[in-house]
């Protein structure tokens, strides 16, 4: 008789120690749940990527085992990654009618429409999925239809909270059901895995309403266009800035595929309503004056091929920014984008537009939980164990000493890492190993094609540029019948270098005839001595180190 299984896996693999990527297994036996499916953005080291992905390594090998993917909400953090894993795995996706809306676009632009079972799910509703019976729980956060999970299992309940905070407050849905939480609390629960973003501000996060506040006192007093860019997905945020706009009678343009894809799925399933004779073409902005017209935008990230980072350096030709123009920023900064962000307020600020963005104004307020929010939550949930989720290092340590505050012990607090298999009972929790986890990039089409070598690569090219040495001889006769040529890319300007690039020619040709003459008889010899050769001559010159590419053709 085979042994009962008698552990529940917690198995992380995005959205640790990291802002995005979120993805969480649960599996027991045979049956495996899957939260989140989220993609990240590229740091300021991965040059040329497009966006990073959880590694689905670990999830294909249990294909058969996927009983569903859960989503939180509709971020992009947190589905992002959907199309990408729907290419290579099959499971019914459950979410909210907003989140699935995005999804559904998301999969129509990948052509994936028909790729994917979509089962949509309401508060208080519950579903079963192999052994476990997901209930779905209202939360607030900045977009509608967000959710945390009630996870039945055989050992007990888990709670995953997702992004959330406690707006007493909100703008839709009412707020967070408190009430089940401390149900659940009563109940039992064995592990609780909470947001830890906001998890080193103490008090309370504002409520949302304190932005629609803050936007009618700007446009209020204000006799310029407004540009106004935020997260697409904060469809509360669009909502307030639309409402303010026709409340002061001005038209609102929508500008930015993702920003007009949400706005669109957000209408058209009632998650929005704009005033009639309000939304105007991007093209008819010319027919109105300044203080008539409100622009909606993306880039509040500072993304370079978003709009809002297009306008700051002129090279947005619907809409030229000037003195008759206020920005602002209604976001707050991803962790490494504040630099890109600060580049942007600069350039705008040097065409003499007004800018407005968090740190002077009261413009935006965060849709996760602050210190006293979590510490209401692990109040009223009172788990067995603790597992803070959804942050850099610095956030889990920090949400972590709150569980302990909260009379949780710390020997029953787990700091997970990605990758880490962490099965649990009654008796404990024991980290029994690890799981493929960790980045995959998307290049362009090229998916998981750009690792670490690459992006080496990339860096050398960026800092000291290339040299391309290139030369045609004849291998068997020892004849040099052209070159050394060489090319220089981004090393030194060639025309104001001429005497350089005329002794590298010669320390590549005295290589060539060394080799030749000693015998060698191999290209790779050939390529490689001239590399060497010619490194530490450039290296000596300069102190610089470019990428040197040997082109040698054996006629």
């Amino acid at each position: 008789m085979a042994r009962k299984q008698t552990r529940l896996k917690i198995i992380p693999l995005g959205g640790l120690g990291e802002i995005g990527c979120n993805m969480t297994a649960l599996e027991y036996g045979n049956d495996l749940i899957i939260i989140d499916c989220g993609m990240g953005f590229p740091d300021e080291n991965m040059l040329g990527v497009d966006l990073v992905l959880p590694d689905f390594s670990y999830l294909e090998s249990k294909f058969d085992n996927i009983r569903g993917v859960f989503l939180t909400h509709g971020h992009e953090d947190h589905i992002g990654a959907l199309p990408y894993f729907l290419r290579t795995l099959q499971a019914p996706i459950y979410g909210g009618r907003l989140t699935l809306g995005i999804v559904e676009n998301k999969l129509i632009e990948h052509k994936l429409e028909r790729a994917a079972n979509m089962i949509c799910v309401k508060p208080g509703e519950s579903v079963t999925a192999g052994v476990f019976k997901i209930e779905f729980i209202h939360v607030n956060h900045s977009i509608p239809d967000s959710l945390a999970f009630a996870i039945k299992t055989p050992l007990g309940t888990v709670i995953h909270t997702g992004d959330f905070k406690i707006d007493l407050t909100p703008l839709e849905g009412g707020m967070i059901d408190l009430t089940r939480f401390g149900e659940l609390g009563k109940q039992g629960v064995l592990a609780m895995l909470c947001d830890s973003t906001n998890a080193e501000r103490g008090g309370y996060t504002p409520s949302e309403k304190k932005v629609a506040q803050s936007l009618n006192h700007i446009f209020s007093d204000c006799d310029k266009r407004i540009v106004i860019a935020t997260f697409s997905s904060n469809v509360h945020r669009v909502q307030q800035i639309i409402n303010t706009s026709a409340k002061y009678k001005r038209k609102v343009a929508i500008i930015g595929r993702s920003m007009v894809n949400i706005v669109s799925a957000a209408r058209k399933l009632g998650c929005m309503s704009i005033p009639d004779d309000t939304l105007i073409d991007i093209g008819e902005i010319k027919r109105h004056k300044p203080h008539q017209v409100t622009l909606i935008t993306t880039g509040s990230q500072g993304e370079p091929m978003s709009v809002l980072s297009r306008m700051a350096y002129g090279e947005f030709k619907e809409v030229k920014l000037g003195q008759d123009d206020m920005v602002v920023i209604s976001a707050s900064p991803i962790p490494g984008n504040e630099k890109t962000i600060s580049r942007i307020i600069n350039e705008l600020l040097k065409k003499r537009v007004s800018v407005l963005y968090d740190q002077v104004a009261e413009v935006h307020v965060s849709g996760h939980a602050c210190q006293e929010e979590i510490k209401t939550l692990l109040g009223l949930v009172q788990p067995l164990y603790y597992f803070p989720f959804h942050g850099e290092y610095k956030h889990l340590v920090k949400n972590a000493e709150l569980a302990e505050y909260m009379g949780i012990k710390k020997s029953n607090i787990t700091i997970p890492e990605l990758g880490n298999v962490y099965e649990l009972n009654k008796k404990g929790v024991k980290n029994t190993g690890t799981v493929p986890a960790g980045k995959v990039l998307v290049d362009g089409f090229g998916v998981g094609d750009v690792g670490s070598v690459v992006l080496r690569d990339r860096r050398h090219l960026s800092q000291d540029g290339i040299i391309t040495v290139v030369a045609a001889l004849s291998l068997s006769t020892r004849v040099l019948y052209s070159g050394p040529d060489i090319v220089s890319r981004g090393f030194v300007y060639v025309k104001e270098s001429e005497a350089l690039m005329d002794e590298a020619r010669t320390v590549a040709a005295n290589a060539i005839d060394v080799c030749l003459n000693n015998g060698g008889t191999s290209l790779n010899t050939l390529k490689n001595r001239v590399r060497d050769e010619l490194s530490k001559f450039i290296y000596g010159k300069t102190k610089r180190k470019p990428m040197i590419l040997p082109i040698i053709m054996d006629m």
